[in-house]
């Protein structure tokens, strides 16, 4: 497995479920039916069905802060566009355009979550970028 397209797809299931519950909606639905109309044609009006379903999923997934569904919904996003890149090799270069037109500062598949649990005397640190501890 090409780490590249694995990595890319990771990127791109957390962008698409990301901008699923924003103004960009239209932008993302329409940008990734046009991607498999181009490559996969004959899976094109699945992939729509399948985004304005997982669009409806994200939205009562926000509203219920269920982030359970949400990984299960980037999960499936992943394994879909993986799938296509895997099978269309030549969509790399055009899926990074859209998704660099989508999301221009990457801000969507920066999303990051942390959770901690210390106990006794235990230390956690925990950091979204750069951490520098200065502890003597």
């Amino acid at each position: 497995m090409d780490p590249e397209v694995t990595l890319l797809a990771q990127s791109a299931g957390t962008t698409l479920v990301a901008l699923m519950a924003t103004d960009a909606w239209h932008r993302v639905r329409d940008g990734i039916t046009q991607l498999w109309r181009r490559t996969q044609p004959e899976r094109a009006e699945t992939v729509a069905a399948e985004l304005e379903a997982g669009r409806e999923d994200v939205l009562a997934a926000v509203a219920a802060d269920d982030q359970e569904t949400l990984d299960e919904l980037r999960l499936q996003w992943q394994g879909l566009v993986r799938r296509l890149l895997v099978a269309r090799p030549a969509a790399v270069e055009e899926l990074r355009a859209l998704l660099d037109q989508l999301d221009p500062g990457g801000s969507a598949a920066r999303q990051i979550t942390q959770h901690a649990t210390a106990s006794g005397q235990a230390r956690v640190y925990q950091a979204g970028r750069d951490q520098h501890i200065a502890e003597r």
